[in-house]
């Protein structure tokens, strides 16, 4: 088949919304499977992994190739759970364009704005498809509305439902033909007169089009002013270009379950979205460093872009979308980020979790090849002759961590690998071995794709898991600088242990690693111990005199102490910096210091107060607010880096709490910015404040043990200033 008979198309939407059903009814009219599917059932083609079934939504990406009126349609289903976003990312990457599908019961939802923000950040053209037209309570009038009021004018009806007495919607118009259809069991559909009542409504949308389509080019400009009606072809011509120009988006409607508008739908895509060829143009970088766009063209040298992984414990797949030319099983190419020489496996055409072994794959087409170990997802497979590198896919920075230790132990080494062989499939989560707090951390974009990957580990690879709090990596400083002595003196019999140090303790904002100096005058203390001193203090700095986490922004500098000529020894000296360190720091008004993030959150204006109240309520501190022109607002925070006071627990009143709204959302983004004092407050104040100052004496008291905290708290009360690094 070639490039120009192939259309690569990506189903983005909230979750719920009827992705996986509308990916079913393509392929159970077109005969690709014998029956139609149900999610409730768990036998959908595109939700096969047992994760899926049960939780009944979708989890990873899935392709379904549909063969429809001599056209191959590559259907792309991903998950609408914000969750996953790490799979839309990679289906974007693959797609020539897209179809959200909104709800004809929720209308506008969250989910089908960040599918329009995705298309927009990619360029993709786009045609919106609002289903379950058929349901209770659904309205499509009021779904077209919000679309309408959302995206501008440029929304652009190609159907229009038919609804009977009851308001049940029984058939569709097709506008483009000007022809209308009832719809019966199984799918399928009969031609029938356009009704009366109907008349006007398609001459108004037929309309409509012809306006759309003037404005794709000057010469049917002058066409439609002069009175003149479009022939068929030039309908499809301006269409087609006003789609792909970005100008122009369709929308159908239908019923999935019911098979209602799903041909009319695939005709539309079929005639309307670009071909692999005329579709957007991606970045790609030479052997040279230089970029530029990558040229599709079948007759060209081979190219394949690596958009997908799929391992376990059977095998691995690598899905990759061939740019330019063909590619045929044990074709040596070259992998661009390593170098390498790979020669390709089996190829094969995947439909959910079955594949079916091809000769070939042309240019523009969708398919699997086997057992590419070396092979990751991102990766682009070239022809010798020619080394590109196209763009990565890029993901979300994780914002929800969580710290992972296998139930039983001696299991970590298989913990480990079946992380590793996840995250093969999943990108979009990062596992980091943290050295200080000698935990193993798991961060993803939420709970539930943490909790998917638990499941996973036990039923793929046999490893129970438990989760826990990332312990916070705190650091310690002092405020005041103090001068003691260290004095370290024992005699045990023949030569003893003798060293008595000075040492000045200042605060230094300059470097956060401890700095030592000397200023030792008479030879009170030899040159040759300073080394001795110096290496007593950066051991003892390790450890903080508040709750034992290690000291920064510290100098320490020794300036007096005295000797024995025959007791004196580097490992007294050692010995005796450390007493001095250690009677130092509880006189030097010693605070903690906590980790702190940069959150940017998006919201809606109508939920501005909630959210600051929660932020505020958090120890957060809002740093701006910057309008962003379609009702909402980016706000831009600092945050305590603690797993239930960041992202989740934004997304938790947003998205879960819905701030008393059917569908709310935002997108958030964090990075670690700096460390900042954590104000330590009286007892008498702490128990009179407000919640924050409440939630910060309680992280004092959790940090520092109860007894501890009490004792420190009658002895320093910092004035609060922040600093940074």
């Amino acid at each position: 088949m070639s490039a120009k008979d192939i259309r690569n198309i990506v189903l983005l939407g909230h979750s719920g919304s009827g992705k996986t059903t509308l990916a079913e009814s393509m392929l159970y009219l077109t005969g690709g499977t014998d029956r139609l599917g149900r999610i409730a059932d768990g036998n959908t083609v595109c939700d096969y992994d047992p994760e899926e079934i049960r939780r009944q939504i979708s989890i990873s990406l899935a392709v379904a190739p549909v063969e429809y009126d001599s056209c191959k349609i590559n259907v792309l289903d991903v998950p609408g759970g914000f969750d996953f976003a790490g799979e839309v990312a990679e289906a974007v990457q693959a797609a020539d364009a897209a179809v959200i599908v909104c709800s004809a019961k929720a209308g506008m939802s969250v989910g089908a704005e960040k599918a329009w923000k995705y298309c927009e950040k990619n360029s993709l053209p786009r045609l919106l498809y609002i289903s379950k037209t058929d349901e209770e309570n659904s309205d499509y009038n009021a779904a077209f509305d919000t679309l309408r009021e959302r995206f501008g004018k440029n929304i652009a009806p190609v159907v229009a439902p038919i609804w009977d007495e009851s308001k049940k919607v029984i058939g569709i118009i097709d506008v483009l033909h000007k022809r209308a259809f009832e719809f019966g069991p199984g799918g399928g559909r009969v031609e029938i007169e356009v009704p009366e009542n109907k008349k006007p409504v398609l001459d108004e949308l037929y309309d409509a089009l012809k306006e759309s389509v003037a404005e794709t080019s000057e010469e049917f400009m002058e066409k439609f002013f002069a009175g003149e009606d479009f022939t068929y072809a030039e309908m499809i011509h301006g269409l087609r270009q006003g789609v792909k120009d970005l100008s122009l988006f369709p929308v159908v409607c239908g019923s999935a379950i019911q098979g209602m508008g799903t041909r009319i739908l695939m005709d539309t895509i079929v005639e309307l979205l670009p071909k692999p060829q005329d579709a957007r143009a991606l970045m790609a970088e030479n052997e040279d460093g230089e970029s530029s766009e990558f040229v599709v063209a079948p007759g060209a040298l081979p190219t394949a872009f690596v958009f997908k992984t799929i391992s376990d414990q059977y095998g691995k797949y690598s899905y990759v979308k061939v740019l330019s030319g063909s590619i045929k099983p044990d074709m040596p190419m070259v992998n661009a980020r390593t170098g390498e020489t790979e020669k390709l496996g089996r190829l094969y055409i995947p439909k959910g979790k079955k594949y079916t072994e091809v000769k070939e794959l042309t240019c523009g087409d969708i398919g699997a090849i086997a057992k590419m170990d070396k092979v990751k997802t991102g990766d682009t497979l070239c022809e010798p002759r020619k080394v590109v590198k196209i763009e990565p896919i890029p993901f979300d920075e994780p914002c929800y961590s969580v710290a992972i230790a296998p139930k039983t132990r001696g299991q970590e080494d298989k913990m480990a690998q079946g992380l590793n062989r996840l995250n093969e499939e999943d990108p979009s989560f990062r596992v980091v071995n943290n050295a200080e707090t000698h935990q193993m951390v798991v961060s993803g974009a939420g709970d539930i794709q943490i909790d998917v990957l638990v499941n996973k580990l036990k039923s793929r690879f046999g490893v129970e898991v438990v989760l826990d709090t990332p312990r916070v990596p705190y650091r310690e400083k002092i405020r005041k600088t103090v001068s003691k002595q260290g004095r370290h003196k024992k005699q045990t019999g023949g030569s003893g242990q003798f060293g008595d140090v000075w040492i000045r303790f200042e605060p230094n904002e300059e470097s956060e690693e401890m700095v030592f100096a000397e200023e030792v005058f008479g030879g009170s203390v030899p040159k040759n111990f300073f080394p001795a001193v110096e290496k007593g203090l950066r051991e003892a700095c390790v450890h903080g005199p508040l709750a034992g986490y290690p000291v920064v922004n510290l100098k320490a500098v020794l300036y007096d102490g005295s000797y024995h000529p025959v007791d004196s020894s580097e490992i007294a000296f050692k010995t005796a910096a450390n007493l001095a360190y250690k009677a130092a720091m509880p006189e030097a008004s010693p605070v903690l210091l906590e980790p702190v993030c940069e959150l940017k959150v998006t919201v809606p204006d109508q939920y501005m107060g909630d959210i600051l109240g929660d932020l505020n309520k958090r120890r957060g501190r809002v740093m701006g607010m910057t309008p962003t022109g379609n009702g909402e607002q980016v706000i831009e925070a600092e945050c305590p880096e603690k797993a239930d006071d960041r992202a989740m627990a934004v997304r938790r009143l947003g998205f879960y709490a819905r701030c008393g709204a059917a569908d709310t959302g935002w997108t958030e983004h964090l990075f670690d910015a700096w460390f900042r004092v954590l104000v330590l407050p009286a007892e008498d104040s702490a128990m009179e404040a407000g919640e924050a100052n409440k939630a910060l004496a309680d992280c004092y008291s959790r940090v520092m043990g109860e007894d501890k905290w009490r004792k420190y708290v009658q002895l320093y009360r910092p004035d609060g200033e922040e600093e940074k690094f």
